[in-house]
């Protein structure tokens, strides 16, 4: 009796862990934050210095529309991602939105949140739908960089 009682626990495990793991199944976008931007959608680090949110807007009001001319659009397949956002070197606590492009802001999928303190990594789960989307910092101000799903 105490060896099915065991092994019926260790199924109960198993199927929890797996379950746990099944939740966060799909592919793994990786983007950094600098003062300002996503590296990874402006392909280098300008190494801006901003202290605070203030001075990313003033930075972004000079800057962003040259910025965004040769940004590249991230491409990704309809389904499920884990965005994993890491602060690298802002001295301030950071966040992450992603919304559909304009009406389809109220239509498609999206998701935020804050909280990503210098060196800390946040992974935030999404189901993508085909569709036009923008990311960007609002606590980082950083441009609207593109995001098609097909």
């Amino acid at each position: 009796m105490r060896r099915i009682c065991i092994y019926i626990a260790g199924l109960s495990l198993a199927a929890l862990f797996l379950g746990v793991f099944s939740t966060f199944a799909g592919e793994v976008i990786v983007l950094t934050q600098t003062a300002c931007q996503f590296v990874e959608a402006e392909g280098a680090d300008h190494h801006f210095n901003s202290k605070s949110a203030d001075a990313c807007r003033s930075i972004n009001e000079a800057s962003q529309d040259k910025r965004l001319k040769q940004a590249q659009t991230l491409y990704l397949k309809a389904g499920d991602y884990v965005f994993r956002v890491k602060n690298r070197d802002v001295p301030y606590e950071l966040g992450f939105w992603l919304r559909g492009a304009g009406i389809s802001r109220w239509t498609l999928p999206g998701i935020s949140g804050g909280g990503i303190a210098t060196g800390d990594v946040h992974d935030y789960t999404i189901s993508l739908e085909p569709g036009e989307y923008r990311y960007s910092c609002p606590l980082n101000p950083t441009p609207d960089y593109v995001l098609i799903v097909e």
